[in-house]
């Protein structure tokens, strides 16, 4: 049976590269985006430039009905999905927790939170052979991301816990569950809060002293989804140069 895989928030950044990594080791890649058709779309192009299988699907994976449709699409076009990257997600521009709108918070937990569930009960449910779930949380779970990004520590927070007790939940099945929690990587999502150059002014503070790469991220999400971690679940890796 193929390997196929959707990977939510896949247009860029670590979705992107999880995604082209992947295709590159034979699975058949759905590369969900929300909004932007053109990065996904170069996504694959890159997969099908190097003889790769995927397609792009537009769904906003923070709702139960565009779930649903995702999952539809990806089955219809290479059949039972049998691994999953909960990627997708949202911050927005650095603030204390005291100046954040309920409407913000609400917003992070939603796409960030809501997103991890209903994709994760959707692969369960339809699940009929052993896969593997890969979460992306990130190290503000740890640290809690004060003045700068408390809600979205929070949403990762609460990704990392139904991490565990889905891990647990699936074991039985087969079925394993894990997170990554990156930190200081370069990606586009810094702009997003405000400070595109935010990993250049930490770096000094990284143990590594530099800030990391997607593709970096994404071969530890491929190591957890593929055989060679068969009897790791619950477990979660840190990708924060040392923090």
């Amino acid at each position: 049976m193929d390997n196929v895989v959707i990977v939510t928030g896949a247009g860029r950044g670590i979705g992107a590269a999880t995604a082209r990594l992947l295709a590159s080791r034979g699975y058949a890649v759905c590369v969900n985006y929300r909004s932007d058709n053109a990065s996904a779309e170069a996504v694959v192009a890159a997969v099908s430039a190097t003889g790769g299988r995927a397609f792009a699907c537009q769904a906003d994976v923070s709702v139960e009905s565009e779930v649903r449709a995702l999952f539809d699409a990806a089955e219809q076009r290479f059949g039972p999905v049998t691994h999953l990257v909960n990627n997708a997600g949202v911050l927005f521009c650095q603030s204390p927790l005291a100046e954040m709108s309920v409407e913000r918070f609400n917003k992070v937990l939603t796409t960030n939170v809501t997103s991890c569930f209903l994709c994760s009960r959707e692969f369960v449910q339809r699940a009929k052979y052993p896969g593997a779930i890969v979460n992306v949380s990130s190290v503000a779970a740890r640290t809690g991301s004060p003045f700068e990004y408390v809600d979205y520590a929070a949403s990762k927070g609460a990704v990392d816990t139904l991490t565990k007790g889905l891990s647990l939940e699936l074991a039985a099945r087969g079925i394993r569950v894990n997170g990554v929690r990156p930190g200081f990587i370069h990606t586009d999502m810094h702009a997003d809060g405000g400070e595109p150059e935010r990993v250049e002014r930490l770096a000094p503070q990284i143990p590594l002293q530099r800030g990391g790469e997607p593709e970096e991220v994404a071969n530890a999400i491929a190591w957890l989804l593929s055989d060679e971690a068969s009897y790791v679940t619950g477990s979660f890796m840190d990708l924060a140069g040392g923090k």
